[in-house]
């Protein structure tokens, strides 16, 4: 683009934010979202589609829908932010945590847009953030795979270092320890959400190192090939089920269930009373749900992991409870103590008992 064409796009901007994002002409409202993979990586952005067209569908044609897949973080985002408000849509949901920035930028040209960014922390008057406490899922995965490993080398394939990320590796090693003290982990980061190649090699890496249990927060399901092809290796679904590969590797999943805030913020940006919020879910709020733990578990170890989901969902357990150090040995949280959601959001360090450091 050309500076007179940056000139000529910069003052329709204007124009556009001075007047806002209207109801599009044939009365719908128009509802956009950004996301970072593709809508079938059987994953994250595959769950945020699937939520997406349970919203449309829940206000049947009132709403006018529009979206744009494998949008990269960074200017490429808000590119195609700023093209959506300019193509009239009067709330867009960005999907991914490098959309924060962008989000944020776009929604100062647009004022009058609604916005609603997962998994980010800066909010303003037209912008909202969202997520989950996916950590509470990691604490039964953890427990989980501290029973049923039987090398006591578990594997991570971790994406991009932020603080979700570290959360989830924290809580699902907390967990393995608490009923196997032997437990190690071995983390591999591929900074990237999703790279099925990455993900896989990482897989295969992790195996060959003895791990018998692959956790993942990546999105595609490469690693449950991997685990399948090697044998004996248990994995666990990402944002989605991946029950495809159930009963054996895939033995349970964390699942994203976006619908009813989807559908709860569209409804308040129809009726006038959208705000600016900001909204942490779990299990306890169905956010985060627990796919059917597979047979191929012992039935001990399975009754004691849904128990503690059903402990976690009604609020009688919270998986940073101390006593818990950190990772040079130095106190954390005291007996009983529970980390408040502001540490807990900017969490930058591991806890004892894990090796290695955390790339900045």
């Amino acid at each position: 683009m050309n500076r007179r064409e940056l000139l000529a796009a910069g003052a329709f901007a204007a124009f556009a934010a001075s007047m806002g994002a209207p109801v599009a002409a044939n009365g719908k409202i128009k509802v956009g979202f950004i996301y970072v993979g593709p809508i079938n990586d059987g994953g994250w952005t595959q769950h945020h589609h699937h939520s997406a067209m349970e919203m449309v569908e829940h206000f049947g044609g009132a709403v006018d829908f529009v979206y744009q897949e494998n949008v990269p973080e960074g200017p490429d985002a808000e590119r195609a932010i700023t093209q959506m408000c300019l193509g009239g849509a009067n709330i867009i949901f960005t999907t991914s945590f490098g959309y924060m920035d962008p989000t944020v930028n776009v929604a100062a040209k647009f004022p009058n847009v609604k916005f609603e960014h997962a998994t980010g922390y800066k909010q303003a008057d037209n912008v909202s953030v969202y997520s989950a406490r996916f950590y509470e899922g990691r604490a039964i995965q953890g427990t989980l795979a501290g029973r049923v490993t039987k090398t006591n080398k578990v594997g991570y394939i971790a994406s991009v270092p932020i603080p979700e990320v570290v959360r989830g590796i924290n809580s699902a090693f907390i967990h393995a320890r608490k009923v196997n003290p032997n437990v190690e982990f071995k983390i591999i980061w591929i900074f990237e959400w999703l790279n099925p190649a990455k993900e896989a090699d990482a897989a295969k890496a992790l195996i060959d190192q003895g791990c018998d249990v692959v956790l993942q927060h990546t999105d595609s399901t490469a690693p449950h090939a991997a685990a399948k092809e090697a044998g004996n290796v248990y994995t666990f679904g990402q944002a989605a089920d991946m029950a495809e590969y159930g009963p054996m590797p895939r033995i349970s999943s964390i699942i994203d269930n976006w619908a009813p805030y989807y559908i709860a913020r569209v409804q308040a940006a129809m009726d006038g009373t959208w705000s600016s919020v900001n909204t942490w879910d779990g299990i306890g709020k169905g956010m985060v749900g627990i796919g059917e733990i597979s047979d191929v578990v012992p039935a001990e170890a399975k009754a004691e992991a849904e128990a503690m989901r059903d402990a976690i969902a009604s609020g009688a357990y919270h998986p940073f409870t101390g006593p818990i150090n950190k990772q040079d040995g130095t106190p954390w949280l005291a007996e009983g103590e529970i980390a408040d959601d502001g540490t807990l959001a900017g969490l930058n360090f591991y806890v004892e008992g894990i090796e290695g450091s955390i790339p900045s």
